[in-house]
C-alpha cells in the first residue's frame, strides 16, 4: 500500500539549533520534473580536480587506488599480530555524548543522520535541512533550503535522508581499523532506511551520481575545520578531529513513481552549490578533550572522496520479491516489532539448533536479486539491496555447525553469479561445489567441504568463541582489487556498505525466526583467504557474522526505543 506519511516524529530543541515540531509527512506536492538527457561524459566537482590534465587526472586516480588497498593491507589482522590500535581504552576521552540507535561497531555510533526535505504543506513554510537527534527522537533544523530545490530535477513526494561519519568516535576504541567500521555502520543504515520505507509503502535509491563536495554542501558540512593530516599516528588536542565526512545521500519516494524517476545529477548539483550561500545555524556539541589522529583514516578518507558523476543514470527497477520457502518458519512479527526487537548479540548458547529450511530462509532473503526464476543472481533488485547503485559484489564464505538436515562444513553463497567461475578458479581445487540436497533451485549455495568448522571458524574470528557457538557463522567476501580498477577508490567504502546492508538483513531474519545475531568486525583477515585458497587481492573478507540462540545477559538494561528527552539513555 501506498503511504504519504511517515510515523509519528515529536522534535525537540537539542545541542544545536531552534526546531519546529513535525508530527507527519504528508503529501508533497510540485510540478512535473523535466529530465533532461545525461551528457555521456564524468565531471569532477572538486576543485582539487579542476585544473589538471588527462594524464594527471590517471596519475591522482592510479594513487587513490594504492592508498586504498594499501590502507587495507596495513589494517589486517594477523595471528601474529594486530592492526594498530590504542591497546588500551582512554575513558576520560570517550567520545561523548551517545548519538546513534542503529547497529553499530563496538556501541560507539559513528554515524549521524540528515533530513533534507521541500516544503511540508500545514508544516513548514520553506524546504530545510535537519540533523537527526537520536536520543530526543527529534529534529534539529539547520538551514532552510532556496525554493524550487526540489522542482525540476527530482520527482513528486520525494526527499533526502543523508549520512555521515565522525571517524573518531571509532578510532577511540580501534585505531586505524576504524574506517572499516564506519563504513558497515553505513551499510547498516542504509537498510534501516530502505527497510523502514518499504513498511510504509516509499522506496529507497542511492544518489550516487552525486560527488563529495555535493554532499559536503547538501549537509552543511563545510564548515567544520579542516584537520592537517600528520605523517604518523599523533596524541594530543585535535578537535577538527570530530569532523563529520559525508558518506551519501538517499532519496526516499512513494513506490510507483520508477517511470518517471530520472535525476539530472549536473543540473542538482549546479542547485546543491548554491548550499553554500544559506545560514546554517548551530554548531555541534564537542566530543572529547584529547584525539590521537590515525594518519592512514583520513589519507584513506581523502583518496575514497567520490567525483561528481554526470553521465550516472538514476534507474529505479521493478521491485522483485524474495525467495520463500514457507511462511511458517517465521515467527508471527510485524516488521516493527523485528525491528525493534533486534539486538546484537553478546554471546551464544552453542546448542540452539535450527532446520535447513530455516537456514535456506535465511539466505534466500541474503540474495540481491531475489527470486528471479533461473535467471542469474547479481542485480540488486531485492529490499533492502536495491537501495545501492551497483550489481552485486559481495558473497559469503559459510560455516555451518548446527543445522539439522545439512552435513557441517564450510559452504559458500554466490551472490552474483557472474563471478562464479572467477571464483570457482581462484579457490581451492580440492573444493567440490557441490549443491546441499534439500537446497531450492534459486538458491546458488555450495558445499564446498564437509567438517567440523567450530574451532576453525572461533580462531578465524580473532579467537572469539561467539563465532562457533552459533548455528552457523560466514565471511563476507568482496571482488575488490577489479572492483575498484574498473570504477575508481570510491567503490572501497562502498563495499563496505554492501556488507553492512548484508548484515542488517542477517540481524532482521535472524529476529523474525526467533533466534539471533551480531557482526563480527575483528577476524584474521589473511588466514581467512588461507582456507579459501585465495591469493592477492582480488577477493578479500570484509566483515564476519554469527547467527545463533543467544544467552540473555540480564545485566543489560532495555528501555523503549523512544523514551523521549527526559529519560536518560
Amino acid at each position: 500500500m501506498q503511504c504519504s506519511y511517515f510515523p509519528r516524529l515529536s522534535l525537540s530543541l537539542h545541542h544545536r539549533h531552534h526546531h519546529f515540531p513535525l508530527f507527519i509527512f504528508p503529501s508533497i506536492s510540485k510540478p512535473k520534473s523535466n529530465s533532461k538527457n545525461l551528457n555521456l561524459i564524468m565531471s569532477l566537482s572538486s576543485s582539487s580536480f579542476s585544473s589538471i590534465t588527462e594524464e594527471e587526472l590517471k596519475e591522482q586516480q592510479k594513487t587513490h587506488l594504492l592508498q586504498s588497498l594499501k590502507y587495507h593491507q596495513q589494517t589486517k589482522h594477523h595471528f601474529t599480530n594486530y592492526a594498530r590500535g590504542p591497546g588500551r581504552l582512554d575513558w576520560a576521552n570517550q567520545p561523548n555524548p551517545f548519538r546513534r540507535v542503529n547497529p553499530s561497531s563496538g556501541n560507539l555510533h559513528p554515524t549521524e543522520a540528515y533530513l533534507i526535505a521541500p516544503v511540508i504543506g500545514s508544516l513548514s513554510n520553506s524546504g530545510f535541512v535537519a540533523h537527526y537527534a537520536p536520543k530526543e527522537h527529534g529534529l534539529e533544523i539547520r538551514a532552510e533550503i532556496p525554493t524550487g530545490f526540489f522542482d525540476e530535477c527530482l520527482p513528486d513526494d520525494c526527499f533526502f535522508v543523508g549520512f555521515s561519519s565522525i571517524f573518531w568516535r571509532e578510532a577511540w576504541k580501534y585505531g586505524e581499523r576504524a574506517f572499516r567500521y564506519c563504513n558497515h555502520d553505513v551499510g547498516h543504515a542504509i537498510a534501516a532506511v530502505a527497510m523502514a520505507a518499504a513498511g510504509l509503502g516509499w522506496d529507497v535509491k542511492l544518489l550516487d551520481g552525486l560527488g563529495f563536495d555535493d554532499l559536503e554542501k547538501l549537509l552543511g558540512l563545510e564548515s567544520f575545520p579542516k584537520l592537517s593530516i600528520p605523517s604518523r599516528p599523533v596524541k594530543g588536542k585535535f578537535p577538527e578531529i570530530e569532523f563529520e565526512h559525508p558518506d551519501c545521500v538517499l532519496a526516499v519516494f512513494p513506490r510507483g513513481v520508477e517511470a518517471g524517476f530520472d535525476v539530472d545529477f549536473e543540473e542538482l548539483s549546479s542547485r546543491i552549490s548554491e548550499f553554500s550561500k544559506l545560514e546554517w545555524k548551530g554548531e555541534p556539541n564537542t566530543l572529547s578533550k584529547e584525539h590521537v589522529v590515525w594518519d592512514v583514516i583520513y589519507r584513506t578518507s581523502e583518496a575514497v572522496k567520490k567525483p561528481l558523476s554526470v553521465s550516472e543514470r538514476l534507474m529505479i527497477d521493478p521491485f522483485q520479491c524474495s525467495g520463500v520457502c514457507s511462511d511458517s518458519l517465521y515467527k508471527k512479527l510485524t516488521l516493527r516489532e523485528v525491528v525493534r526487537k533486534r539486538r546484537s548479540a553478546v554471546d551464544m548458547d552453542g546448542e540452539t539448533v535450527i532446520h535447513r529450511d530455516t537456514f535456506y530462509q535465511i539466505l534466500l532473503h541474503c540474495l540481491p536479486s531475489g527470486s528471479r526464476s533461473g535467471e542469474k543472481q547479481g542485480k540488486q533488485l531485492a529490499l533492502p539491496f536495491r537501495a545501492l547503485s551497483w550489481d552485486s559484489e559481495v558473497h559469503a564464505a559459510l560455516f555451518v555447525h548446527r543445522v539439522s538436515g545439512l552435513p557441517k562444513g564450510l559452504y559458500f553463497l554466490v551472490r552474483n553469479e557472474n563471478h562464479f567461475d572467477d571464483l570457482r578458479k581462484a579457490m581451492s581445487p580440492e573444493f567440490t561445489w557441490k549443491r546441499p540436497e534439500g537446497c531450492p533451485a534459486d538458491l546458488p549455495l555450495y558445499e564446498l567441504a564437509p567438517g567440523d568448522c567450530k574451532e576453525l571458524s572461533k580462531r578465524l574470528s580473532c579467537h572469539q568463541d561467539i563465532a562457533s557457538d552459533g548455528c552457523f557463522s560466514l565471511g563476507m567476501i568482496a571482488h575488490l582489487e577489479p572492483t575498484l580498477q574498473a570504477k575508481g577508490a570510491w567503490m572501497y567504502p562502498r563495499l563496505f556498505w554492501e556488507t553492512g546492508v548484508l548484515g542488517q538483513v542477517l540481524y532482521l531474519e535472524a529476529h523474525a525466526v526467533g533466534i539471533s545475531a551480531t557482526g563480527i568486525g575483528c577476524f584474521h583477515d589473511d588466514p581467512v583467504h588461507e582456507v579459501l585458497d585465495l591469493k592477492g587481492s582480488n577477493y578479500q573478507s570484509l566483515y564476519h557474522f554469527t547467527v545463533g540462540g543467544p544467552v540473555v545477559d540480564k545485566r543489560i538494561m532495555s528501555l523503549p526505543a523512544y523514551p523521549g528527552p527526559e529519560i536518560d539513555a
